[in-house]
C-alpha cells in the first residue's frame, strides 16, 4: 500500500505545472517581455513617434519600473488573440497583458492565470449608419465582422441563438484585419468589446459613417495573465496593479508622488510608497516598488486618462471608476 501510495504521488506531481522563477529569469534578462496586441488604439498601438502606448501598455511599464526601477525596460511581442495563450504559456512572454478576458475555461484548463482587471467591458456592435438600424435585434441576417480565437466569436453565435436570429460570420485574425473588412465593405456589422468599437471608429476612412449600437451582450473583464505554476511572479503582476488602484483611490500622482511620499501620515500611503513596512521585501521586490510604478507611468487614473478616455469613454460614472465614486473598481490594502 505505501508503494501505491507514493508511485501515486509521484505521478501526480508530474503533471503540475513545474515552479519556474520568473522574476530570476526577467532579471538575468534585463527587461520584461509583454504580449500585447500592439494594433489596438488606446490599448496597445504605437504612437506618432512609434513607441507602444495604451493601458495594456502602460501597465506593462508599471511592471518594468516596480521590477527595475526603470519603466523602459520592457519589449513588446505584439500577438493575435489564436497566438496569445501560447506565446504566455511557452515562455515567449513572461505576462500577457492584451485586453484578454477572463472566463472559468481559460482559467482552469489553460495553464495560465489572471491577476485582475485593468478595463471591464462588455461586447456590443458597430454598424454602418446608412443601415438605419438602430437595436441589435434588427440584425438578423447580417454579415457580421468579428475576431478570430476570442470570446467575442462565442458570444456572438450565443447572442444570435438565443433571439433565434441567423447571422453570416466573417472572421478575421486581427482587430486590424477586422476594422479593414468593415471599412472595406465586407461586412454590415462589426462586433468587439465597446472599448475596441470606440478604438476602431477613430480609425474609420469615415468614422461617422458609423454607429455604436446601445446594448451590451456581455460581460468582459480584461486584465494582465500569467502562466501557471509561479506564485511569486502572479503576486507581483497582480500587486503591481492594486498599487496603481490604490494609488488612484488615495490621491497619489506621478505629479505629487515624491511630497506624499515625504509627508504624508496616512499609513497606507506611506506602506504603499514604501516609507512603512516591507511590502516589496514580501514580494522579492525593493521597497520601493509601487513609488517606482506611480513615479514613473501614474496611477490608474492617470492610465486611463492617457489612452482610453480620448476614445470617447468617461472613466466618471462607468464601472471602472473606484467603488468609492459608484464604480467597481477595488483593491485589496497593501499592508
Amino acid at each position: 500500500m505505501g508503494l501505491a501510495i507514493s508511485t501515486f504521488a509521484a505521478l501526480a506531481l508530474s503533471v503540475l505545472p513545474a515552479s519556474a522563477a520568473t522574476l530570476d529569469e526577467v532579471t538575468e534578462r534585463g527587461h520584461l517581455q509583454c504580449g500585447v496586441d500592439g494594433g489596438l488604439p488606446g490599448f496597445s498601438a504605437p504612437d506618432d513617434e512609434g513607441n507602444m502606448a495604451g493601458i495594456d501598455a502602460d501597465f506593462c511599464r508599471a511592471l518594468a519600473a516596480a521590477i527595475f526601477g526603470d519603466a523602459t525596460s520592457v519589449k513588446y511581442t505584439n500577438l493575435t488573440a489564436k497566438e496569445r495563450f501560447t506565446a504566455l504559456t511557452s515562455g515567449e512572454i513572461d505576462v500577457l497583458s492584451r485586453n484578454t478576458t477572463d472566463t472559468l475555461t481559460r482559467d482552469a484548463t489553460l495553464g495560465v492565470e489572471f491577476t485582475y482587471y485593468n478595463y471591464i467591458d462588455g461586447q456590443g456592435f458597430l454598424v454602418k449608419e446608412e443601415l438605419g438600424v438602430d437595436s441589435a435585434m434588427q440584425l438578423s441576417g447580417a454579415k457580421v465582422c468579428v475576431q478570430a480565437g476570442t470570446t467575442t466569436e462565442l458570444n456572438l453565435a450565443d447572442y444570435f441563438r438565443v433571439n433565434d436570429m441567423e447571422f453570416e460570420p466573417v472572421v478575421y485574425d486581427t482587430s486590424v484585419q477586422t476594422r479593414e473588412g468593415f471599412d472595406g465593405g465586407a461586412c454590415d456589422v462589426l462586433t468587439s468589446d465597446k472599448s475596441q468599437l470606440a478604438a476602431i471608429r477613430t480609425e474609420l476612412t469615415d468614422p461617422d459613417s458609423a454607429v455604436i449600437l446601445p446594448e451590451t451582450i456581455s460581460k468582459e473583464p480584461l486584465g494582465p495573465v500569467t502562466r501557471q505554476g509561479d506564485a511569486q511572479w502572479h503576486d507581483i503582476v497582480r500587486w503591481t496593479l492594486f498599487a496603481l488602484i490604490n494609488a488612484d483611490e488615495y490621491g497619489v500622482t506621478s505629479e505629487n508622488v515624491d511630497q506624499m511620499r515625504e509627508e504624508s501620515t496616512n499609513p497606507n500611503v506611506r506602506r504603499l510608497l514604501g516609507v512603512e513596512g516591507t511590502m516589496g521585501e514580501n514580494l522579492g521586490l525593493s521597497n520601493d516598488w509601487a513609488y517606482n510604478a506611480i513615479k514613473q507611468v501614474g496611477n490608474y487614473d492617470e492610465l486611463y486618462q492617457r489612452n482610453v478616455a480620448p476614445l470617447g469613454i468617461p472613466r466618471e460614472g462607468s464601472v471602472n471608476a473606484l467603488w468609492t465614486e459608484g464604480g467597481i473598481l477595488y483593491a485589496p490594502p497593501i499592508r
